[in-house]
């Protein structure tokens, strides 16, 4: 007999919410923190899955449902298909995970269908964000700077500093560069632009 605050309903929630944390830190690693709340919540809803009954084929579908939401984090047409698929396997196998002594489930399917949508939306739409600003290019991406034209603020000889971008550089020249001379970027080492004097006629 399970302890009376062992309910199937509670152990579902401890399931979903160990799954949700544990996706969102699959694609964040950081300090280990979301690591460490996504395992302290789902051994609560295994610790709670040994005192009730459990339906073998359920778990297995609700395996399907991770696979299917892995697809749908896939660029192409199919993606909402396999979002539709993982969205509905997660909602059979999640509802009927836990069982009733009569083989029927013992999850609220109301609170099955309710909690399967928002976990699988919201993660999903979480997942792509993620996805997309990591495949994104850099905001700051300093090679943009390369073939640009600026002002030497100071004598560059042969390091200076220019104004280039609304920003000051340090900026280095194979020759000597006078103070207000404009100069076009032509490479750059980490920090450090390296510059060429601007002909006047190539001026802007």
């Amino acid at each position: 007999m399970p302890q009376a605050w062992i309910t199937p309903n509670l152990a579902y929630l401890l399931l979903m919410s160990g799954t949700v944390v544990l996706i969102l830190a699959l694609i964040t690693p950081g300090t280990g923190l979301l690591e460490l709340a996504a395992l302290s919540l789902l051994l609560a809803a295994g610790y709670m899955a040994t005192r009730l009954a459990v339906n073998a084929w359920a778990v297995g579908v609700w395996i399907v449902s991770m696979g299917f939401f892995g697809l749908s984090l896939r660029r192409g047409r199919g993606e909402k298909v396999w979002l539709a698929l993982a969205l509905l396997a997660m909602m059979v196998g999640s509802a009927f995970i836990f069982r009733t002594p009569h083989g029927g489930s013992a999850v609220s399917p109301w609170l099955a269908v309710a909690v399967s949508l928002l976990v699988g939306g919201s993660s999903w739409l979480i997942a792509r964000k993620v996805l997309e600003a990591e495949s994104r290019p850099p905001v700051h991406d300093l090679d943009r700077l390369i073939g640009q034209v600026g002002e030497a603020r100071t004598e560059i000889a042969p390091e200076g500093s220019v104004y280039l971008d609304g920003e000051m550089w340090t900026a280095r020249s194979r020759e000597p560069i006078p103070r207000g001379t404009m100069v076009k970027v032509v490479r750059r080492e980490g920090l450090i632009l390296y510059v060429e004097r601007v002909a006047e006629d190539d001026a802007p």
